[in-house]
């Protein structure tokens, strides 16, 4: 495999946020550029912490032992302070991390030290920026990381990976950490003063973790209306439901506005007699399930934003005072209950993907279309399997929509004696987004179908451009196949059209 040419190009400066957008994007290849500003304000930085430290200005982790070791003298040379932390640390368990998310979360932890607060050297974040522009990623162990003193055993592997220790990836491909850096061109990582602290103290993997959940999440919001509007366009659903005036009147803007866009999806689309005067909830509370999702929605990309675009690590200098300030930025509580909240939401928009699938299998419910939706019922099954599929994973999501921002447990000597558990949200939301896609998927494949079985075909713009995506994308079934790749195949075109 070859580097690729960076696809994505970010300078960082005062006025530029980091965004989920941002994150998603470095699954690929990104350019990162440090203005003038930023680099002279970073070195500023460095010089300070050295002249602190040289005059004896006591500074965790550098005159000290790590966590509840404070009290106790560090070691004599600061690199060896450093790779100590580093060695420990590393001592992860589970399954890797994606090599995209690996990557996210190196974007944010140059984000974060790039803010100029942290001491870090400059040459160890332009290593950083070196590395996300090739398609390097370090392999990075899930758990060990308890989200209070930053993603300390996480980026611990980073760091060692980018140092030419253990494993990484090279694109897909998993191999040891020296391969990938020759092959990358990059130079091992060198430390020294307070680099490898700085490098592991922050919420890096939390945030970007819930940042590419939320970036998962608002293409999910826009699938819900577009799966909801071409269901109802199927059966020839009336759209009083999306309303302007009854939605004015629920008091809730969210509701509004999505109703909005719902009605404007359905431009054009006639009724069938004979459909009910009320629709199964499913259909009718679209508007206020989808506008609540997508309320919590808003809330979570500001709280992930600010941490994104904040300093998460501890101490953090200020040179301009000359303050040194112990703290606990590193402490990612408003993520992890930003992060359960959004799981909350997803494992919600994929009981109504579920029930709407339910809907189209139902021939009491689906206009008179076929149970099962089988080509020819009792020789054939039609989407039985899909549909036992869904319930399982549904089921699943609600089991892993269990908050794991109030599961603390006091570790590392009591020093850590209450932990937010943010990485943990986290990542289970990014992984109920992708237990979403296949659950939307599942139906998107309901309604290829039903239009197949003699479903009304959409008379909206909107419903028939997203009809004719999923009939590219599978063809129908008949007769019964194995539909597992269809679904994943399903999810995949509906994720490329956003």
């Amino acid at each position: 495999m070859t580097a690729r040419p960076p696809l994505h190009s970010l300078t960082f400066d005062r006025t530029r946020r980091l965004t989920p957008a941002d994150l998603a994007a470095a699954t690929e290849p990104v350019q990162l550029t440090l203005s003038e500003e930023t680099r002279a304000r970073v070195s500023r930085c460095e010089g300070f912490v050295r002249e602190q430290n040289a005059a004896g200005t006591p500074i965790y982790g550098m005159t000290t032992g790590f966590g509840p070791l404070v009290a106790f003298g560090a070691a004599p040379s600061p690199v060896e302070q450093g790779y100590g932390l580093l060695n420990h640390l590393r001592s992860g368990q589970g399954d890797y991390l994606a090599p995209g998310v690996a990557r996210a979360m190196l974007l944010a932890r140059v984000w974060s030290l790039a803010q100029g607060h942290s001491g870090v050297s400059l040459p160890v974040i332009d290593d950083l920026c070196a590395a996300l522009a090739t398609p390097f990623a370090p392999a990075v162990p899930e758990w060990g990381s308890v989200g209070a003193s930053g993603d300390l055993t996480p980026l611990a592997h980073a760091a060692g990976a980018l140092r030419g220790e253990g494993e990484a990836f090279w694109g897909e491909e998993r191999v040891q950490a020296a391969v990938a850096l020759e092959r990358a061109g990059l130079r091992r990582l060198v430390l020294q003063g307070r680099d490898a602290l700085g490098l592991v103290n922050g919420t890096s993997l939390t945030a970007a973790a819930a940042g590419l959940a939320v970036h998962s999440a608002r293409r999910a919001v826009s699938l819900a209306l577009n799966l909801t509007g071409l269901l109802a366009e199927s059966l020839g659903a009336a759209d009083t439901f999306t309303s302007p005036e009854l939605l004015e009147a629920s008091g809730h803007r969210s509701a509004h506005d999505v109703a909005v866009r719902l009605r404007e999806r359905m431009r054009g689309a006639t009724v069938k007699d004979g459909r009910p005067l009320q629709e199964a909830y499913s259909l009718r509370c679209v508007p206020q399930l989808v506008g609540a999702v997508e309320e919590s929605l808003r809330h979570v990309e500001q709280v992930v934003e600010s941490d994104l675009n904040g300093v998460s690590d501890n101490p953090l200098f200020f040179p301009e005072q000359g303050k040194v300030i112990h703290g606990g930025n590193f402490f990612g509580q408003q993520v992890a209950f930003a992060a359960d909240a959004l799981n909350l939401a997803l494992t919600q928009l994929a009981n109504l993907a579920e029930r709407q699938l339910d809907m189209l299998l139902d021939p009491g419910r689906n206009g008179g279309l076929p149970l099962l939706l089988s080509a020819r019922p009792g020789a054939q099954s039609g989407l039985a399997g899909v549909n036992l599929a869904a319930t399982a994973i549904v089921a699943s999501m609600r089991r892993y929509a269990t908050p794991a921002s109030i599961q603390t447990l006091p570790t590392n000597g009591h020093n850590q004696d209450v932990v937010p558990f943010g990485t943990q949200a986290a990542m289970e939301a990014l992984r109920q987004s992708e237990r979403l896609r296949l659950v939307q998927a599942s139906l998107a494949l309901g309604l290829r179908q039903a239009a197949y079985l003699g479903a009304r075909p959409p008379s909206s713009t909107a419903g028939a451009a997203l009809l004719a995506l999923l009939c590219e994308t599978v063809t129908p079934v008949d007769p019964d196949r194995p539909l597992s790749e269809d679904v994943r195949r399903m999810a995949a075109a509906l994720s490329l059209r956003g």
